[in-house]
């Protein structure tokens, strides 16, 4: 499971020319299943969202967690972040999770934000969406439960 996180002072979704998601101030998630994701990578990755200090305290430092500035998540279904583009100039896909794993565990991941007291917005998975935001810093942060050793972060870390 990969997710990149964008802090954002507002942002927005829009689905065929209607705005089906919007938020101010919080975090644009988008969120990529791959094969073998679970609900356990949901819950580790929803609890960083939550909990990483990347918002500023009165002092300007990074001291704050969504949770503690009452900021929301516009959540984003992104499979294109499992693309492998390391041979050839087209991306293969092959490790996204199948469309309806996929789209099981993106629920399941608002679900967990929202059982974690964030005001959950989303986009529609599988539809052509255009996100616009204004990144707020800018502060960008990729979570993915691979290091780059290869080695697996366990969800209860």
């Amino acid at each position: 499971m990969k997710a990149v996180l964008q802090r954002a002072s507002k942002a927005q979704v829009e689905v065929d020319k209607q705005v089906v998601g919007k938020i101010n101030h919080g975090l644009v998630v988008l969120l990529c299943v791959e094969q073998g994701d679970g609900e356990a990578d949901c819950d580790f990755i929803a609890r960083k969202c939550c909990e990483l200090r990347i918002f500023e305290d009165p002092d300007g430092k990074m001291n704050l967690s969504l949770q503690d500035v009452g900021g929301a998540i516009l959540l984003i279904s992104q499979f294109t972040l499992a693309a492998d583009w390391k041979k050839g100039r087209r991306p293969g896909f092959t490790k996204a999770a199948h469309p309806s794993e996929g789209q099981r565990l993106y629920e399941y991941f608002a679900e967990v934000l929202q059982k974690l007291n964030v005001h959950v917005e989303r986009g529609i998975f599988g539809a052509h969406m255009e996100v616009s935001l204004c990144n707020d810093g800018p502060v960008t942060l990729i979570l993915d439960h691979q290091i780059q050793s290869g080695t697996t972060i366990s969800p209860s870390s």
